[in-house]
């Protein structure tokens, strides 16, 4: 019988390097969408905070702690990253494992805003995007998940099957960005 292997969304995209800025696949983690029962979004802010040390976040944000991250996701919808969700969560919301269906990669270094303002409609700038916010925005022609881990760093996600056109599209502005100097 074959084996087979696990691979991740990057799997075969190489790191880059382009000026000062690095993009990067993250460390592969269980993903989990955590979906709130009508009414239930208290019970689980608790159980969340019992289960994982943190709790569930408004909308655009994110929350981090203890090896975890939980992030908005969309309406009515969070991600949990990082651990397995604790089996206790099921009561307050309908939990789909993501693992295995999406790219996820970081984008960091001085200009990496300008690298995402040439790919989204939105404004990524610090002043309106600060550490910790997190949205759902069209970035080129894919759908994805922004969220801002650090000054000059996010994190990307899209869905697994355009995880080549991501790396892509970002090599592709990274350029120009440092073409630019």
């Amino acid at each position: 019988m074959a084996e087979l292997l696990v691979k991740t969304a990057c799997d075969g995209l190489e790191p880059l390097k382009i000026g000062l800025l690095t993009l990067t696949e993250s460390k592969p983690q269980s993903l989990t969408t955590l979906a709130p029962y009508r009414g239930a979004e208290q019970a689980l802010d608790k159980a969340l905070t019992a289960a994982h040390g943190i709790g569930y976040p408004g909308v655009n944000g994110s929350i981090s702690g203890a090896g975890a991250r939980v992030l908005w996701f969309g309406r009515d919808l969070a991600l949990l990253m990082g651990p397995q969700p604790d089996a206790g969560l099921a009561k307050h919301a309908a939990l789909t494992d993501q693992s295995a269906g999406w790219a996820v990669m970081e984008l960091s270094g001085a200009g990496a805003e300008e690298v995402l303002a040439r790919l989204c409609p939105v404004d990524l700038r610090q002043a309106h995007f600060d550490i910790g916010a997190s949205l759902r925005t069209e970035l080129k022609h894919m759908m994805a998940s922004i969220c801002r881990l650090d000054k000059d760093r996010f994190q990307i996600m899209v869905f697994r099957s355009m995880a080549r056109t991501l790396h892509h599209d970002l090599k592709t502005a990274m350029e120009a960005r440092a073409a630019r100097g």
